[in-house]
């Protein structure tokens, strides 16, 4: 596991051992990045159950201006803060060990905003689900922003959910399909 371009690029990335975390496989990310390609520069980031910091990490690398990471292991808080410092992206971090929807709630009391949300949850668990839940209860998504989901190829996702619409679905292997939504809200009210 690496970063792939930008600033950081070619930093090995520190994995937990054991099947509790399984970070994104560069093949998916690579394929993830050239698909958002220039959106990511100078957007604030939000990496839900960040684990390594993969995502977050590879967007700074390719000019995000801001990543906050949240996860609620503490194994996971240590190889974040590693892998930040490794990459020497730690003025543009924020990395926070708690659980992700108590924090959502949080970003939302202090009217914080994001304009990419990745949602990488472990498999099989309808995290995927409860995450579209909180962010519509509790909208942290800028109105031109997108959530990209990563989930297990058997988790149906809603082509539609609230102000969230499908924009793309890609599937990688037997396993693992991503999930890009964006916030219609906008589009909404100005009809």
């Amino acid at each position: 596991m690496r970063i792939i371009t930008g600033s950081a690029r070619g930093a090995k990335l520190k994995a937990p051992k054991g099947q509790n975390t399984r970070p994104t496989a560069d093949r998916i990310k690579e394929s993830l990045f050239n698909i958002l390609g220039a959106f990511v520069y100078d957007k604030n980031v939000l990496d839900m159950f960040s684990g390594t910091g993969n995502l977050a990490l590879e967007a700074l690398s390719r000019g995000a201006s801001h990543a906050t990471m949240v996860d609620m292991a503490l194994e996971s808080i240590s190889i974040i803060k590693f892998n930040t410092a490794h990459t020497k992206l730690n003025d543009k971090a924020t990395i926070l060990k708690s659980d992700i929807f108590m924090a959502i709630k949080k970003f939302h009391q202090n009217k914080m905003k994001f304009d990419i949300i990745f949602c990488d949850p472990p498999y099989h668990k309808e995290l995927c689900m409860k995450s579209l839940q909180i962010l519509h209860e509790y909208p942290v998504l800028s109105d031109d922003g997108i959530i990209i989901m990563e989930h297990a190829l058997e988790d149906i996702l809603p082509d539609k959910y609230e102000e969230f619409s499908l924009l793309r679905r890609q599937k990688y292997g037997s396993t693992t399909q991503i999930s890009i939504y964006e916030n219609t809200k906008m589009v909404k009210s100005e009809e």
